[in-house]
């Protein structure tokens, strides 16, 4: 799925074998760079990503002040095994395989399968990976909405003037929401001045975010190609903070974790300066995350609350340009929206997706939505679907779906 992920695993090696070279009292005491120099390098995750706001510095999103809890339906059984490209495959090799923690089936806005394995537990935070992603997304909408954005048409830079001069000057909000902001991601790995190289160094000491965006430079003409980069979506939280005078913790508390009554507090991780991994830093609990794709289920309403406007969930869902659809993208043969995916499908499916296989899965026609939280410790050792387990992992949601 991400192309730029085998790269975080020379990057992560990188930082962590020089690390080890400097003398005990010059190592940074901060247990971030184990973390970072075991990223995609088959080493077991699980222990970490349940507790990753003791390792990292972070905000608090609170909880909402009357939790809103999903009801309890008729409980479901897992189907024994699916079919993906032509074989057929066991659930429970699956789950163990993929280091599968939380599984959570909501239909008709009632739980019908909740489990928990290993580290997992309905009340542990889990690592979102690039599934903030998505409600980064939200977040924007809300705020065009609340007008303190004019529209995806605006250029990011008339909110964000500290990225003139770097590859996203004048590029239009949508095309950075869509993945498609034209800017250089280099993976020359060799390199040490490398865009890789410098996010990296960002992700193990703590080091700007901020200057890392603004340090991309323009490759493409924007909303021509997309790209999946992950510093589109750290500008856009560049923009949000701009925008509305606030950080990204403190919008998403009064915009999306009070109104959703969300059930436990969240963590977002930060650099050392405060600003949020808009990326990808997010933790929470997989009931929580499922409230996300409840809400976009429901076209942005939540017990009879507008919380996200109809025509932003519309919108974010689809694919409206060539080079966003599955088949410009034949290594992952999935669309792209506003920070959403969207399988090829009948019935109208999208998901956010995070490395080490994380999803908000929504199928809208059975009115479903799946969370399946992990720590797949293949993940990244190739770089294509051996490791990544993604499209199966559609075909392992559908049979669930077709369960019910």
């Amino acid at each position: 799925m991400l192309k730029y992920i085998s790269g975080v695993v020379i990057l992560c090696l990188t930082i962590y074998v020089a690390l080890s070279f400097l003398p005990d009292d010059k190592k940074p005491a901060d247990e971030r760079i184990t973390f970072v120099g075991s990223l995609f390098t088959g080493a077991e995750q699980y222990e970490f990503f349940n507790r990753l706001k003791t390792v990292f510095p972070t905000r608090t999103i609170k909880a909402g002040p009357s939790p809103d809890r999903f009801s309890v339906g008729k409980t479901m059984t897992l189907p024994e095994s699916y079919a993906y490209a032509g074989e057929n495959y066991e659930v429970a090799q699956f789950l163990d395989d993929t280091r599968t923690v939380a599984l959570l089936v909501i239909q008709d806005g009632e739980i019908r399968y909740e489990d928990y394995w290993l580290t997992g537990g309905v009340d542990v935070n889990w690592m979102s990976m690039s599934v903030a992603k998505s409600f980064v997304s939200a977040l924007i909408g809300i705020a065009i909405d609340e007008q303190l954005i004019t529209g995806v048409e605006a250029p990011i830079t008339t909110y964000v003037p500290e990225l003139l001069g770097s590859a996203y000057a004048g590029v239009r909000i949508k095309d950075v929401l869509q993945m498609s902001s034209g800017a250089r991601w280099n993976e020359d790995y060799s390199d040490p001045n490398s865009d890789i190289m410098r996010y990296g160094a960002v992700m193990a000491t703590g080091s700007s975010f901020d200057d890392f965006t603004a340090s991309l430079e323009r490759e493409k003409p924007p909303g021509t190609y997309n790209y999946y980069n992950s510093t589109d979506t750290q500008a856009l939280g560049m923009l949000l903070a701009r925008a509305t005078g606030m950080s990204m913790s403190e919008y998403a508390q009064i915009k999306l974790w009070g109104p959703l009554g969300m059930e436990h507090d969240a963590y977002w991780i930060t650099d050392d300066a405060g600003v949020e991994m808009a990326a990808g830093g997010l933790q929470v609990t997989a009931r929580d995350y499922a409230k996300l794709g409840q809400l976009y289920l429901q076209q942005g309403k939540w017990q009879g609350r507008q919380i996200v406007p109809e025509s932003w969930v519309r919108d974010s869902l689809i694919a409206d340009a060539p080079h966003l659809l599955a088949t410009a993208h034949p290594e992952f043969p999935v669309s792209y929206g506003y920070q959403w995916w969207l399988p090829v499908s009948d019935e109208g499916e999208f998901s956010a997706i995070g490395v080490y296989n994380q999803f908000v899965f929504v199928n809208p026609q059975r009115n479903v939505v799946i969370v399946k939280l992990s720590a797949n410790p293949k993940y990244g050792l190739t770089n294509d679907e051996s490791s990544y387990r993604e499209l199966e992992s559609f075909e392992f949601f559908r049979s669930i779906v077709g369960q019910l």
